[in-house]
């Protein structure tokens, strides 16, 4: 242990401090940036339960309803320091409300000024805890991963504002396609994550090239399949109330979402192939793909299961709704599961294609460095 303290560079140890800084100010701010909102906000300092109701609806589900008097103090605007008197309505249940604490920050409406200010509360405000586990995610990357954790979350940041930036060019622009915008995206994405990660080789290159051909063939074939069925099966309910066309909405969703597991994949066996290589320069092609086709067969069904449970888990709570409120279980499946299990089948089309295309993609590379040798 003393030996790996003693290891530790300068530059290390200004990197830990300077983040060490940066948390202990950035959560020193969201606990006093008041002043930075518009929305009034109130510090909950007194609640109590005023009434309780236990209600039981025509299909025998039961809850209980309550209600709360709170004293809250604003801390920001006009109204600054004076007390509010809200009330709030929630249930047992708390499918749409909650129940609130001493202590707790709430954006609300101020009804009335006179000398009891009385008010509603319209949101709750959450920043200081969204900050507390961004750090706990920065600071267990760079503890696990180190120098790549820090070059993933780089790469995360940069991700996340090339996708930001790209949907607010198809917002504001209506002739631009949402799959063309996606389909750069997804060319950025791969290319800066793997080259980030794992830095410019050949392992990385074989790992992007992987990643895209299976993108584009796995999506290929699944708008192949939609067209000639004529999307029949697929519900669209939950895209209806958007005014550009959910089919390409959708198809855009099949795009980002599977890349994920794609690129996992395609990382996995090329950096699979590529270790082997470096073990034994004088590895044959037949004994590589022996590997390779081992190693996709034990990575196959865990990502693939993997894929589908995040893409099911999302619709869990919905579909309890539809069958606590009596609808066929028919109904409530093709409701909420149609466009997820299109979803998850994308993706394992994808992954089981990522299997062969990064292998024999990794060995074109090795193949290309042997020769360079």
């Amino acid at each position: 242990m003393l030996n790996r303290i003693r290891n530790i560079t300068t530059l290390q140890w200004i990197l830990f401090f300077l983040l060490a800084f940066c948390c202990t100010i950035s959560i020193a701010f969201v606990n006093h940036n008041y002043s930075f909102y518009d929305r009034p906000i109130a510090k909950v300092i007194h609640t109590t339960i005023e009434e309780e109701t236990d209600v039981t609806d025509m299909h025998g589900n039961e809850d209980t309803l309550f209600v709360q008097h709170i004293i809250a103090k604003i801390m920001n605007g006009e109204e600054k320091g004076r007390e509010i008197q809200l009330v709030n309505e929630y249930s047992s249940s708390g499918a749409y409300d909650q129940q609130y604490h001493i202590g707790n920050e709430v954006f609300v409406s101020i009804d009335s000024k006179v000398e009891e200010l009385a008010g509603s509360i319209t949101d709750v405000k959450r920043d200081k805890y969204v900050l507390i586990v961004a750090w706990i995610f920065v600071f267990t990357l760079l503890i696990v991963g180190h120098k790549q954790g820090l070059l993933a979350i780089v790469g995360f940041v940069i991700n996340v504002m090339v996708l930001s930036f790209a949907l607010d060019i198809y917002v504001k622009f209506y002739e631009v396609s949402l799959l063309v915008v996606c389909g750069i995206c997804i060319c950025l994405f791969t290319t800066i994550s793997l080259l980030l990660v794992s830095g410019r080789n050949e392992k990385t290159y074989a790992a992007i090239v992987a990643t895209l051909v299976a993108t584009v063939i796995s999506l290929s074939i699944t708008s192949l399949v939609i067209w000639i069925t004529s999307g029949n099966g697929l519900r669209y309910e939950e895209m209806q109330f958007l005014t550009r066309p959910y089919h390409t909405i959708f198809m855009a969703g099949l795009f980002i979402g599977s890349l994920g597991a794609i690129m996992d994949v395609a990382i996995t066996m090329s950096s699979s192939m590529f270790a082997l290589y470096e073990r034994d320069h004088t590895i044959s092609v037949k004994a590589l793909k022996a590997s390779g086709i081992d190693i996709g067969k034990d990575i196959m069904g865990t990502i693939t299961s993997i894929l589908f449970f995040a893409y099911i888990s999302g619709s869990i709570p919905m579909l309890i709704l539809y069958l606590k409120n009596a609808s066929p279980v028919g109904f409530a499946l093709s409701m909420n599961l149609s466009l997820e299990l299109a979803r998850a089948l994308a993706g394992g089309i994808g992954i089981v294609l990522t299997i062969p295309i990064g292998l024999y993609t990794a060995i074109f590379f090795i193949e290309r460095k042997r020769a360079r040798i």
